[in-house]
């Protein structure tokens, strides 16, 4: 089992360096890092008593990861969650917020146990989670990263802006929908031709 320093690791990986792109409604970004993420942290790594893009610029890798470990695994108690859902759960987290959990309460009520769809890991959604788990050991995570994939392509359809996060310039797979599939067994992922079907209304 990995380590949840380890998953952020690998999360910093997926995210890359610095971007500012107009589209991405989370503004200036470094290795996943949000400005407002920052803001919100207080850190002024320049510490001339304003948070910009420059302190964004500025933030190492081992930054970042810090920040994951501590305000999206252990703040919002994903340690609590069964842990063959952990490392998708936050890994969706640092890219969604709390909607990474509203998405699993949403799939649990679904398969029988009610959790209230408020993107707070409280006792009900652990429990809930727990159940669902033990329920359907060996396939709740596929289930979660299938409903991760669900929603990216529906936040494109609703938001042409953000179409170019789920394919690519080609019409192919875009970054949204293979790190979903990471988290999915092979057999459960789609393949190009049913992409394309998908995405077919946004031509």
């Amino acid at each position: 089992m990995q380590s949840v320093e380890e998953i952020a690791r690998q999360i910093v990986g997926r995210e890359g360096g610095y971007v500012n792109d107009p589209d991405d409604p989370g503004g200036a970004t470094n290795h996943g890092v949000t400005i407002g993420t920052m803001r919100g942290l207080g850190m002024d790594l320049n510490k001339d008593g304003r948070i910009d893009a420059t302190d964004v610029r500025a933030l190492t890798r081992a930054q970042a990861e810090r920040v994951f470990v501590e305000h999206y695994f252990r703040k919002p108690g994903l340690a609590e969650l069964p842990v063959p859902l952990q490392a998708s759960v936050f890994d969706m987290y640092v890219n969604a917020g709390a909607n990474a959990v509203k998405i699993l309460q949403r799939l649990i009520t679904r398969m029988g146990f009610p959790a209230a769809a408020d993107g707070i890991v409280g006792p009900r959604t652990i429990a809930a989670a727990h159940d669902a788990a033990e329920a359907a050991p060996h396939h709740l995570a596929d289930a979660y990263g299938i409903a991760r994939r669900s929603y990216y392509y529906a936040v494109a359809d609703q938001r042409p802006a953000s179409r170019k996060f789920a394919r690519t310039k080609t019409g192919g797979k875009g970054g949204w929908i293979t790190r979903a599939e990471e988290f999915i067994a092979p057999r459960y992922r789609l393949t190009e031709a049913e992409h394309r079907q998908r995405i077919v209304a946004w031509a």
